[in-house]
């Protein structure tokens, strides 16, 4: 976990793929998600993602829980595998993106991925408005941070061929910033969106619908 600057005051040593096991065999119950994540146990808390019921899942819970994120992969676990699934996504990645504490800041972004990547029935208005966030954040030279913001454009981008368009724009944009972090996440984003079989993946999804 230290090699890959997870780091966590209390841990068992449980890897991801046996509380995924484990989250398979317990019946989806809210009151445990909330006692699991307040007994502070790292692998307690990645397994509330598993066990938690989105739809009883409250604003006031997701902050509360963002407050406590201490490492990147507790933050991007809890935004990819329960947070997306809230009726309550969007709204936290707008008041989120804008924070100064670095994973309540990057849990914006990770949830707006999250949501780009899951939701395959939402609008493209939201995602182009999303931009505008990214473009506000992306002079943030705080590792998790910059590796958020770029992960969220990426994920923007692979949606369809009109959000790719514009995420391409956007990415333009900042790859010719003079500031140091817009343009490391302008030219990260621009490797991976320009890819042959990223245009292809995009132009197909577009015709099909």
């Amino acid at each position: 976990m230290a090699r890959y600057a997870i780091v966590a005051p209390k841990v068992f040593g449980v890897s991801v793929a046996a509380l995924r096991d484990m989250g398979k065999q317990i019946e989806p119950d809210h009151a445990l998600a909330l006692a699991l994540w307040k007994s502070g146990w790292y692998e307690a808390r990645m397994l509330t993602a598993f066990v938690d019921e989105p739809a009883r899942v409250t604003v006031a819970q997701m902050d509360r829980w963002a407050k406590d994120f201490d490492n990147w992969a507790i933050c991007d676990h809890l935004c990819f595998h329960l947070f997306d699934k809230t009726p309550h996504a969007w709204g936290r990645i707008t008041a989120w993106a804008g924070r100064r504490e670095e994973f309540v800041k990057r849990a914006g972004f990770a949830l707006l991925a999250g949501v780009a990547l899951h939701d395959k029935k939402a609008p493209d208005a939201p995602f182009l408005r999303s931009l505008r966030l990214i473009e506000r954040a992306a002079t943030d030279d705080r590792n998790f941070v910059k590796k958020g913001v770029s992960w969220a454009l990426r994920s923007v981008g692979h949606r369809n061929h009109a959000l790719h368009t514009a995420s391409v724009s956007t990415a333009t944009k900042l790859a010719a910033s003079t500031d140091a972090t817009a343009r490391w996440i302008g030219k990260d984003t621009l490797k991976d969106l320009m890819r042959p079989q990223v245009i292809k993946r995009v132009t197909r999804a577009s015709r099909a619908t």
